[in-house]
């Protein structure tokens, strides 16, 4: 009976140092990962980064690991030559495989969430636009509401406000386009104006393989959903 009892607490012990180093593993990991990934993002900071499943050191061992969810926090995209904040940008990977000592990383399948304020999109926009939340149309679907000072040379000047749709295009591009323009007949006003107010922006800096799902307007900004295959997270 003594032996038994030896024998069980000598397993639980070694079961909780297998635990604490396992633990401390994947601290470890974590950690390297999110270096990997600023520096292959050009991020300003570190990111957050989880690595999920227990255990993990028989992940590394097979060198794939079953979920790692990353939060990029804020970042700073180029679109069309102006910079563009990102507010959050989280992404949940799967099935990554993991090559060197994590000099490399590819999830297999990954989805995510963006968001995108109200005010970053005007610091995007040209001068003399801004970007607000514009309430719900008829149909009771959400619009952006577009604000422009716009002087035209040899037209007279527009002020006023206008309500727009946004959209995805090519799976890296949210397009930003007026639904109608009061141009009152005048010849000429409604494309100066539109040349102002629509906008494409070309979003770069997003993780290889990964793209823009859907998009939903809310009273705080853009919501983006974000999906990709093989999507290279590090090297």
């Amino acid at each position: 009976m003594r032996a038994l009892r030896i024998l069980l607490i000598t397993a639980v012990v070694l079961g909780g140092l297998f635990v604490a180093a396992d633990r401390v593993a994947v601290g470890l990991a974590e950690d390297e990962v999110a270096k990997k990934v600023r520096s292959s993002q050009g991020l300003k900071a570190d990111p957050k980064v989880s690595i999920e499943g227990f255990p993990f050191l028989t992940q590394v061992a097979t060198k794939e690991l079953e979920e790692v969810r990353v939060d990029l926090g804020g970042m700073t995209a180029s679109a069309e030559g102006h910079a563009l904040r990102v507010t959050e940008m989280t992404a949940n990977l799967y099935d990554v495989r993991i090559g060197g000592n994590f000099s490399t990383a590819t999830a297999a399948s990954a989805t995510g969430a963006a968001s995108i304020g109200y005010s970053d999109l005007s610091k995007a926009a040209d001068e003399g636009i801004m970007i607000s939340y514009g309430g719900e149309s008829d149909s009771g679907k959400p619009q952006v509401k577009v604000t422009a000072n716009i002087s035209l040379p040899g037209l007279p000047a527009f002020n006023g406000s206008v309500l727009s749709t946004v959209s995805i295009v090519d799976g890296d591009t949210l397009r930003l386009q007026a639904d109608d323009i009061p141009a009152e007949g005048i010849p000429g006003v409604e494309e100066r104006v539109r040349e102002k107010v629509d906008r494409d922006w070309k979003i770069s800096g997003l993780p290889k393989g990964l793209e823009f799902d859907t998009v939903t307007v809310t009273k705080s900004g853009i919501d983006v959903t974000v999906k990709g295959n093989q999507v290279a997270l590090a090297g």
